[in-house]
């Protein structure tokens, strides 16, 4: 595990675009795999720049996303799919066709729903490069404390602090999404490289667990401490828990020096 300390969220988009655009450079039929939430927005707004401004190229890309609210229509605007609309996808030049986004709405068999989303992983190649956020309580995806380190993509009923956290976006009144579909531990530890971005105080004791803490089913962003290429690119105030960041900054350091691969 890499952990890039940078100096504030600016940084950190900045950072985590280059890394992205790094990868499709060097691989542009690159498998994507994105994370929907406002410590990314500042990642997709610089690709989108990098698009506009650098000729960054993404009609070769095919993306994957990690999860969707239970019950919301995709053109609800806190649904995930029109999140990443907004967001991303009508800035670039992704065919929509290269875009897979959970659904949600189905009232179906979900389970046989979940196993198709991990067919299309596979058929395409399996992921290249995943996003991840992390939630204050140190969850990945909409893997909730408790959560199976060995799951696949299936519906995750929320936590409270979960809803409580993300009720700001939902209207007066609305009906808050009590369950998510999303990707699993298990899904997300098979892609080959694992780029984790966290900013802001709030993220700091989650960020720590996560990094320096027993890998558990209560933290489920520690299962990363067992993948063989996860970066975590954090700001200062993110970072302000962990306890060896001297060390974490001389390995980024040596790894530029003797590696430079390593970073993308």
């Amino acid at each position: 595990m890499l952990v890039f300390i940078a100096q504030n969220y600016a940084e950190v988009s900045r950072e985590a675009a280059r890394m992205v655009a790094g990868a499709i450079r060097r691989r542009p039929d690159l498998r994507l795999g994105l994370a929907s939430g406002s410590t990314q927005v500042g990642m997709y707004q610089e690709l989108v720049r990098m698009h506009r401004e650098e000729a960054l190229d993404f009609s070769r890309v095919v993306t994957f996303n990690l999860d969707e609210y239970v019950g919301l229509p995709a053109e609800h605007p806190q649904s995930f799919h029109s999140f990443m609309f907004r967001n991303f996808f009508d800035h670039v030049n992704i065919p929509k066709k290269q875009i897979h986004i959970p659904e949600g709405t189905l009232r179906g068999n979900f389970d046989e729903t979940c196993a198709h989303y991990e067919e299309a992983i596979r058929r395409a190649g399996g992921i290249d490069l995943q996003i991840l956020g992390i939630g204050k309580d140190g969850h990945i995806g909409f893997n909730e404390p408790a959560s199976s380190l060995a799951s696949r993509m299936r519906v995750k009923t929320l936590t409270r602090r979960t809803i409580q956290d993300n009720r700001a976006g939902f209207a007066s009144g609305e009906e808050m999404p009590r369950a998510a579909i999303t990707m699993g531990i298990g899904t997300i530890l098979e892609a080959r490289r694992i780029l984790l971005l966290g900013a802001g105080a709030r993220k700091a004791r989650a960020v720590a667990l996560a990094v320096e803490g027993p890998v558990t089913a209560s933290v489920t962003a520690s299962a990363l401490q067992l993948h063989r290429d996860a970066t975590i690119l954090v700001d200062r105030d993110a970072a302000a828990n962990l306890r060896h960041k001297e060390y974490y900054q001389s390995a980024l350091a040596m790894t530029r020096k003797l590696t430079p691969g390593r970073l993308w």
